[in-house]
């Protein structure tokens, strides 16, 4: 599978969550000219907590260096759990570090890309706040795992504790509409056509009033992926390593249902 340009966010290695092996697939299988990585690539949150860095961590960070080597460009935008990398802008190689990109897709729109936790209040002002949301989505996920194990049992499929109450507690729901447009507002005074961006783990594509909204998703739960064709043409995947679930671009109005691309 090969396409312009991929953009992934959220992939948090260094902890538990992180799809580590789906993600390795994911860089095996899929070609581009083009990757970002849209923020908390790395996450130093928790592994100054805890030494967590098995093998196939490695082998993503391997993996992505070795596309750069073969001529790939990486434009990795840091996010607030790996800000760290902020000490390190600048050209390395195809490697580029920045705090943001301004992204021209093949059929001439102009995107803003940013990791877009500079427009999360509470992580920008309430850093405390922010580590105990992070505690408790920790916590979540760890509910998950005997919970879905328990599901197989009886042949049930995965169900995300954590989406749940994303998306059904109210100011978690009034949280993820104001981030988006706030977004959206900010990609307008820049005078772009779209926005891409992470940080909130829900991956999503739609039109906030003339600006496109796109968000890769995580590589913790969703294990999404932002990608564009050579027409210019942008999809939304879920890997499973198996099939993958592409959702068509907003402004393909025609196709409702989504795309199950075989590998």
């Amino acid at each position: 599978m090969r396409y312009a340009t991929v953009w992934i966010s959220d992939l948090h290695l260094g902890t538990p969550g992180c799809d580590a092996n789906g993600l390795l697939d994911f860089l095996r299988r899929v070609e581009c000219d083009r990757l970002y990585l849209v923020g908390d690539v790395v996450d130093l949150w928790r592994l100054r907590q805890e030494h967590y860095w098995p093998q196939s961590h490695n082998d993503v960070v391997q993996k992505i260096l070795r596309k750069a080597r073969k001529g790939v460009k990486v434009i990795w935008i840091p996010g607030n759990h790996d800000e760290f990398c902020k000490n390190f802008w600048g050209v390395y190689g195809n490697v580029i570090v920045k705090d943001y990109d301004m992204y021209t897709t093949l059929d001439g729109r102009r995107m803003l890309v940013l990791h877009g936790h500079e427009f999360d209040a509470i992580t920008m002002h309430a850093r405390w706040l922010a580590h105990l949301g992070d505690i408790g989505y920790t916590a979540l996920l760890a509910i998950n795992r005997p919970l879905n194990a328990l599901r197989s049992c009886f042949g049930l499929g995965y169900w995300s504790l954590s989406m749940y109450v994303k998306s059904h507690v109210k100011n978690a729901v009034n949280f993820i509409s104001s981030y988006e447009e706030a977004l959206a507002h900010n990609a307008e005074l820049h005078r772009a056509d779209g926005v891409i961006c992470g940080h909130i783990h829900t991956p999503a594509m739609r039109q906030i009033r003339n600006v496109a909204y796109y968000n890769p998703g995580d590589w913790v739960e969703n294990s999404t992926a932002l990608v564009e064709h050579f027409d210019g043409r942008f999809e939304l995947l879920q890997w499973n390593q198996d099939a993958v679930t592409a959702t068509v671009a907003p402004d393909e109005t025609y196709a409702d249902e989504p795309v199950l691309v075989q590998n």
